[in-house]
């Protein structure tokens, strides 16, 4: 049902114990069950109403917060889900319910000294979209920089930057990396290995001073508020 696209496995599981699940027009009620090629599958359509009231949100991340669970002390952006930090401009139609904050999670992560967009969903197919092993969302970042050697970064570098590191004992994928000013980069990137950005500068000589992420695939930071959340709007697609 996940690599079909009509849920992610948590919600099949669910489906299949509520009976909302049939193979060949026939109610499949045990977890497991096998299902051939030329068998078809289909839910009823409880399972496609109660999808549909799972919410996406975007929260512009302040530096502080941590993207998933809390630790060391420190608050997860999940806190701030709450009526009086929604951004007073967002045009989406839903009203705010405590029903939404059940099962919202993270849809990738954001390093707690870095801001700016992140996506939390209760939709597993939106989450399986943004960081299932095959993936082609890209995510775009504004990085301020210091080079920490004489003179300035030479041009071998920024491309390696593009395409030629390793990381964790394998090549990194082609970046998109190119100068905004004399002090920011612009990186464009695939995949999302642990402190990446600020591992890949600190490869090259270069010292992140400041990290933002502006855009997960079509969907853009804008003008939303640092520590303010807007609902992903019924239109927009990553």
């Amino acid at each position: 049902m996940s690599e079909l696209g009509l849920s992610s496995r948590r919600e099949a599981d669910e489906w299949i114990a509520k009976g909302w699940v049939r193979v060949d027009g026939k109610v499949v009620s045990e977890l497991g069950t096998k299902v051939y090629p030329s068998q078809k599958i289909t839910v009823e359509r409880q399972a496609a109403a109660e999808q549909s009231k799972r919410v996406t949100i975007l929260i512009n991340k302040p530096m502080g917060y941590v993207s998933g669970q809390a630790e060391d002390g420190y608050t997860p952006a999940v806190a701030l889900i709450k009526p009086e930090n929604r951004w007073p401009d967002d045009p989406a139609p839903e009203q705010f319910h405590p029903t939404q904050l059940r099962s919202l999670v993270p849809a990738g992560r954001l390093d707690i000294d870095s801001v700016g967009l992140l996506v939390l969903t209760q939709d597993g197919r939106v989450a399986k979209h943004l960081i299932g092993h095959d993936t082609d969302i890209d995510k775009e970042y504004l990085v301020r920089v210091e080079y920490t050697k004489p003179g300035k970064l030479p041009d071998a570098d920024l491309k390696k930057l593009n395409h030629g590191l390793w990381m964790d004992g394998k090549p990194l994928l082609p970046a998109k990396v190119r100068w905004q000013n004399d002090d920011q980069l612009s990186f464009t990137l695939r995949e999302g290995k642990k402190r990446q950005i600020r591992r890949m500068c600190e490869m090259v000589g270069l010292k992140v001073v400041g990290l933002k992420r502006v855009r997960i695939g079509k969907v853009k930071l804008g003008e939303l508020p640092v520590g303010q959340w807007r609902y992903l709007a019924p239109d927009e697609r990553f």
